[in-house]
């Protein structure tokens, strides 16, 4: 369900412009364990609770204070709060909540305070659901607590579409899985009889693209997440071999690269009716595209001067203009949600790094540098962007890592196999 929040008042709250400074220091909380408001929902709350408390630690912005360090804690939910008690252990904000589990349904209720100020921080909100929901309203709640206190839409409440690996290095099984932002509730949307690659999700999220090689030749394959064996397939002429594709931002389109007689270009082409037209016509390889947030450009790589680099154009075609100039091959550019920055993948020296960079070129910044690092994907807020780390050797590994804008807090994503190929969805609703 959606919630309504609000921005956050004077007093305790996050400056992300100051990430950027290096200066930040993460905001000590606390977080008593919600209240079983019914006999037998205790476990539901102790598990609540602590969703949203990794949901907040694992930004790099909270630090959560233990509960051995509390001096009292709320009696119940509609109780009054001892300021004094949580000042005293240096807690600038307090969260508490309650959880009521009545057959298959559960209610859970939080509030969020300043303690500095002594104020709450918005007005208390109620979420209802199954219990199979349990995750998502904890998801939900971690995402007010973070936008009342950063004044920034939170990402939690999202997930994630991927390539799940398993098997040696030179002979690995690929399915389409989706699950949690956060590595929770996988599930494979397809099988491992064939290759697949580079899953995106449409706009809604409610839909998928991804490469097969079913055929023999790359295909666009189009799925519903709500049914995935009902699936439909972009149709190519015969030699043609079509890949990296991505949805328009209303849905109704897919831009991909579309590779004949040796010529790789980009294509659009309608879901719809079927009619594509062609945006690029060079000798070069061109691919990867990725719509600005608006629709109106497209940012892709291309070798057209003589090595890899970015590109930007009209998302009707026309003449492109470079914007990678730094040393070094790019591609896999994602235009940021946020419209300010484009992220990309960067092979240096002998290293991979994941970047970012104004969509004019300027203010180039690399996040991560590994043996194998690529294919990065936004949080809906763009605050976090994920990618792929592949291991060294014979036996390397494959798995996933997200990484703040400001190359802050990299961190492995759980997932129970090998993961490449990430593509990050909108929020729920």
């Amino acid at each position: 369900m959606p919630l309504s929040t609000s921005r956050a008042q004077e007093g305790a709250t996050i400056d992300l412009g100051r990430l950027t400074e290096g200066i930040i220091e993460p905001m000590p909380f606390a977080l008593p364990a919600f209240q079983a408001e019914v006999a037998g929902s205790e476990q539901m709350a102790a598990q609540i609770s602590q969703v949203v408390a990794e949901d907040l630690t694992g930004t790099g912005l909270f630090r959560q204070l233990p509960a051995s360090s509390f001096i009292s804690t709320p009696a119940s939910f509609g109780a009054p709060v001892a300021f004094p008690d949580w000042r005293a252990i240096n807690a600038q904000a307090l969260v508490t909540g309650a959880v009521a589990v009545n057959g298959n349904q559960v209610t859970v209720k939080f509030r969020l305070y300043d303690v500095f100020t002594g104020a709450e921080m918005g007005e208390g909100l109620q979420l209802s659901g199954t219990t199979d929901a349990w995750r998502r309203m904890a998801h939900q709640v971690a995402d007010v607590v973070y936008s009342r206190i950063t004044g920034e839409a939170g990402y939690f409440d999202s997930r994630v579409v991927y390539i799940a690996e398993t098997g040696p290095k030179d002979d690995r099984a690929k399915r389409v899985a989706i699950m949690d932002y956060d590595g929770a509730n996988v599930q494979f949307l397809t099988d491992s009889s064939a290759i697949v690659l580079a899953p995106r999700f449409s706009p809604d999220g409610q839909r998928i693209l991804y490469t097969s090689f079913g055929s023999g030749f790359p295909r666009i394959n189009v799925l519903d997440v709500a049914n995935p064996a009902g699936q439909q397939q972009l149709q190519t002429a015969p030699g043609e071999m079509a890949f990296s594709p991505r949805f328009s931002r209303d849905g109704r389109q897919v831009i991909y690269s579309l590779a004949n007689g040796g010529n790789t270009d980009i294509y659009r082409s309608d879901l719809t009716t079927g009619q594509f037209t062609r945006l690029t016509n060079t000798p070069a390889i061109e691919t990867a595209p990725s719509f600005s947030p608006d629709g109106s450009q497209i940012v892709f790589e291309s070798d057209r001067s003589g090595s890899q680099q970015l590109y930007i154009m009209s998302a009707n075609g026309g003449e492109p203009q470079r914007i990678s100039f730094g040393s070094g091959r790019y591609g896999t550019p994602v235009w940021s949600p946020r419209g300010d920055l484009i992220a990309f993948t960067k092979q240096e020296a002998g290293r991979f790094h994941i970047g970012v960079m104004r969509t004019d070129g300027s203010e180039e910044r690399l996040l991560t540098s590994s043996f194998l690092d690529e294919g990065p994907t936004w949080a809906p807020n763009g605050r976090v962007i994920m990618f792929a780390r592949e291991t060294q050797g014979a036996d390397g590994t494959s798995a996933l890592y997200s990484v703040d804008i400001t190359g802050r807090n990299l961190r492995r994503v759980s997932t129970p196999q090998g993961g490449s190929d990430p593509s990050w969805g909108p929020l729920q609703r």
